[in-house]
């Protein structure tokens, strides 16, 4: 049996044509959305308010009553849209302007907001709101003006302290948020500016601004190549965007100068490596952790290139820009070490140890404080004017020149000030010749011991004639000086018996 088609009536919502039953409906809906309203249900609200304008799309106070419903919703640029259709039907709805200056003050259009409230103003002249928005907008011009002065003079702080205050205000106005977002990467806060960059992609993920704030925060935080990739998203959604482009441009160029740089640092070209590491710190004074890097690896050329005292700058520039860098810490003391400032040393070693207390670092920090314990006594191998690596034959020789040079016969006719200087010399050469020339006693001596309290050596009891006497042998050593006003430092001569 064929199939048949059947006609079958559908039911349909009764079509209403006649205005007044329209307007009838429209009313009924908005009363509706009232009662919405009243209860804090915003979305139902707003869904009654929609129907009440596609029954009466003429009807002024339903897009007000829209708009104020989209303002609880924070849904403030539709609720601008709605405000200015309520004044475009009816330029004397004062509710209608009063909520356009509302929205354009939290969009941040402090301006427009002013000539809003003005109409308010104008049509009702005791309307304390409009007048107390008035003085709203104007505060927000003033915030906006100190804003732009202080980033002008790269006060960062002062900006982050003006946009807080206008977004209290104006607290849908991407632009204020980008532009403390920014401020705050300036200042190193990158959580927090990062924060505010993603809660604007949130509401917009094509926003350009927020994702150069993304991108410099990437891009200060030493990662380069993520930075570049929000930089170059940035410019596709808007090709024009001046700061991503050259943010954009810096980072390439930090990133291939700073790799030249090492690489010329593995090849040993340490001088090239030190030139490139320069160029590559002028290319962004404020990015702070790239450039402690590279202060730190100019260090590291410079010491190389025994450039030590301008490697300790460089490192103290990277602390500066860095006080958590353990890098710089390790490389500036390892330099006080080699100029022999161990005091200074110690300090960072310190720093080092109480930030990773590692084996390693507290094997550091143990010979520098050995040092610095060395180095508080006398230096023996300085007063015998010889190396710490001085052979026996080398220590001997420097007692013989020294003890002559020093001893008291031999300054005899000196005034009474330079025969004790003399003396105390002499002394000192006898003491450095016992140390050093006694094998147990310079390994300790060499190991950061104190002799005295060892029980090795007694100052109280030395006698450095004893010492000169048995070096030379006899009761003199042979020796005649020739103390008279025309002698030089080295006339003396053996007199045998």
């Amino acid at each position: 049996m064929a199939a048949v088609d059947i006609d079958v009536p559908v039911e349909t919502e009764p079509q209403i044509c006649n205005q007044e039953d329209l307007e009838r409906l429209a009313e009924s809906f908005k009363e509706q959305g009232n009662a919405y309203y009243s209860k804090k249900d915003y979305s139902q609200a707003f869904n009654y308010y929609t129907k009440a304008i596609d029954a009466c799309p003429k009807n002024a106070s339903y897009y007000g009553n829209r708009a104020a419903t989209l303002m609880m919703l924070c849904r403030f640029r539709e609720a601008l849209e709605d405000s200015q259709q309520a004044v475009r039907l009816d330029d004397c709805f004062m509710k209608g302007h009063l909520r356009e200056g509302k929205c354009h003050l939290s969009l941040g259009n402090a301006m427009a907001a002013n000539r809003c409230f003005q109409k308010v103003l104008e049509l009702e002249p005791s309307n304390r709101e409009a007048q107390q928005e008035k003085n709203n907008a104007a505060t927000l011009l003033e915030y906006q003006r100190m804003a732009d002065f202080g980033f002008e003079k790269r006060d960062f702080r002062k900006v982050v302290y003006c946009m807080d205050r206008a977004l209290a205000l104006a607290s849908a106005c991407h632009r204020f948020k980008i532009l403390k977002a920014e401020c705050l990467a300036l200042l190193g806060r990158y959580p927090e500016a990062q924060s505010v960059a993603s809660d604007i992609l949130r509401m917009d993920s094509t926003n350009a601004d927020a994702l150069y704030v993304r991108g410099l925060c990437l891009y200060y935080e030493d990662c380069i190549d993520k930075a570049v990739q929000f930089f170059v998203q940035a410019l596709k959604m808007a090709p024009d965007h001046e700061k991503a482009r050259l943010a954009c441009r810096n980072a390439k160029a930090l990133k291939a100068k700073k790799e030249e740089g090492n690489q010329a640092f593995k090849n040993n070209n340490y001088e090239a490596a030190y030139q490139l590491y320069t160029e590559a710190l002028a290319i962004d004074p404020n990015n702070i952790k790239t450039n402690a890097k590279l202060y730190c690896n100019r260090a590291t050329a410079g010491a190389k290139l025994k450039k030590v005292d301008q490697a300790i700058e460089d490192c103290t520039s990277a602390i500066k820009l860095d006080d958590t860098y353990i890098k710089a810490y390790l490389r500036r003391a390892q330099c006080y070490m080699d100029t022999e400032q161990y005091e200074e040393a110690v300090r960072d070693y310190e720093k080092v140890y109480q930030t990773e207390k590692t084996s390693d670092h507290k094997q550091m920090l143990k010979k520098a404080q050995m040092e610095l314990k060395k180095s508080k006594r006398k230096d023996y191998y300085k007063v015998l004017g010889v190396g710490k690596n001085a052979t026996e034959d080398e220590i001997k020789k420097a007692y013989r020149k020294r003890a002559l040079m020093h001893h008291p016969d031999r300054h005899s006719s000196a005034t009474p000030e330079v025969q004790k200087e003399e003396e105390k010399k002499f002394k000192e050469v006898g003491e450095a010749f016992t140390v050093l020339s006694d094998p147990k006693k310079k390994v300790r001596y060499d190991n950061g011991h104190d002799l005295e309290d060892d029980g090795c050596f007694d100052g109280g009891d030395f006698d450095a004639n004893n010492i000169f006497r048995a070096f030379f042998g006899g009761h003199s050593g042979g020796f005649t000086f020739d103390s008279s006003p025309d002698s030089g430092p080295g006339n003396f001569f053996f007199q045998f018996g």
